[in-house]
């Protein structure tokens, strides 16, 4: 674990929708991600504890302890840990502007990169029209997701044998349904306009599982992705660039972003 006097390799990190309590979550991995990209500040952007999924059943084994265990400590060793509740963890928004073991929880922030960027951070589901006025339905969704994270270890269980790397089965299904692709575009634009508002230079999220870097309304565009599919994350270098990494992979993709016209 670092001290607080050891060298960081990025400045900041952004994790999201961790969705620890649920069986998908890939909580070995993001350990692993953790501890190999030490960072000054890290955001918790929002479903990392998933009550949604606890309240079906309790399922918690020791590598989703050892996750809490290690925000925790490192929180106390120097990286200022910020968490902001999504709507599977949103219980804890009503402890917004309070500390829990060194953990900041606040229901958004502004991030300053260090190239004098701001960026609001936020979770994202209030621009999520199924979330915001169909809970039952949310709530069947993320029951069908489930299903097909389930599915996922059976598939990679024969992959692995065979010498084929991870594969999202769950992420397949979701990039090859045409009302999928046209709700990640909508909400995509929902978050932008709202980031627009503020007069300021980008907006970082997560909610939809689908990590992005791009170029929205003049504005940047960033989600987080998830660590129950692709494994991803965001980080920023001393320079203030931020890139997308995958996880094992850890390729960092520092891709052009296409500036995406508004119909």
């Amino acid at each position: 674990m670092n001290t607080p006097s050891s060298p960081k390799d990025y400045r900041t990190i952004w994790i999201s929708d961790v969705h620890l309590g649920s069986r998908g979550c890939q909580a070995d991995r993001l350990l692993e991600f953790l501890r190999a990209h030490p960072c000054d500040r890290l955001y918790l952007v929002g479903d990392i504890i998933d009550v949604w999924a606890l309240r079906r059943g309790i399922y918690w084994p020791q590598a989703h302890n050892n996750v809490l265990r290690y925000l925790l400590g490192v929180s106390r060793e120097g990286t200022e840990v910020i968490y902001i509740p999504g709507n599977h963890d949103a219980l804890f928004r009503d402890h917004a502007g309070t500390h829990f073991g060194g953990i900041a929880i606040h229901r958004h922030a502004m991030h300053t990169t260090a190239d004098g960027r701001r960026f609001l951070v936020l979770h994202g589901d209030e621009f999520d029209s199924v979330v915001q006025y169909s809970q039952l339905a949310a709530m069947f969704g993320s029951k069908m997701y489930d299903v097909l994270l389930s599915l996922n270890h059976p598939v990679n269980a024969v992959r692995q044998m065979m010498g084929q790397p991870y594969w999202s089965l769950s992420a397949f299904v979701k990039s090859r349904v045409k009302e999928a692709v046209k709700y990640i575009g909508n909400y995509e634009q929902a978050v932008a306009r709202e980031a627009a508002r503020y007069g300021i230079d980008g907006v970082i999220c997560g909610h939809i599982h689908h990590a992005e870097i791009s170029r929205i309304h003049n504005l940047q565009y960033c989600n987080c992705g998830d660590w129950v599919e692709s494994c991803t994350a965001l980080a920023e270098d001393p320079q203030g660039r931020i890139s997308l990494i995958r996880w094992p992979e850890s390729r960092v993709e520092r891709r052009p972003a296409p500036l995406r016209q508004v119909a």
